[in-house]
């Protein structure tokens, strides 16, 4: 497996990160019992509007197996959204895209948030030493966990 940096403006990498993201979305969905994940109805072109840094991950020539996203500041980094495709997942490919986030961060603190319900994902935070700031309600009925890690 090979990670390295990607940009969603990049054609045809743009629609295959949206159709990972899509697929991975779409897998949360089921997890949590709810399919108001805004990622999982983004366009390309509000995919591409998003101000964040990719890296992706690639096993052979098919496109990407997963990605992940985020913001930075001088004193944190925000993971805002990690995707692995469903036909790649317990794969270890979750796990290593988040490790070379953390091996920028440089110190800084590090922010995740993910579906309440959504147990891989929490596991997958929580064996790398994320701490679990809280649960939100984000609308009516969607609860998010959010996660912090000082590096």
């Amino acid at each position: 497996m090979i990670i390295k940096t990607v940009s969603p403006h990049d054609d045809p990498l743009g629609d295959q990160l949206l159709a990972v993201q899509k697929a991975a979305y779409a897998v949360e969905a089921e997890l949590i019992g709810d399919d108001r994940i805004p990622p999982l109805h983004e366009s390309l072109a509000e995919l591409r509007a998003r101000d964040l840094l990719w890296l992706a991950a690639f096993d052979g020539d098919a496109g990407p197996a997963g990605a992940i996203a985020w913001a930075e500041s001088s004193d944190e980094l925000d993971i805002d959204r990690l995707v692995v495709a469903p036909s790649m997942a317990r794969r270890g490919i979750g796990r290593a895209l988040v490790e070379a986030v953390l091996a920028r961060a440089g110190g800084r603190r590090v922010v995740v948030s993910t579906g309440r319900d959504n147990v891989p994902a929490r596991r997958l935070y929580e064996g790398l030493g994320f701490t679990l700031l809280g649960e939100t309600e984000v609308i009516p009925k969607l609860w998010i966990a959010g996660y912090a890690l000082v590096s």
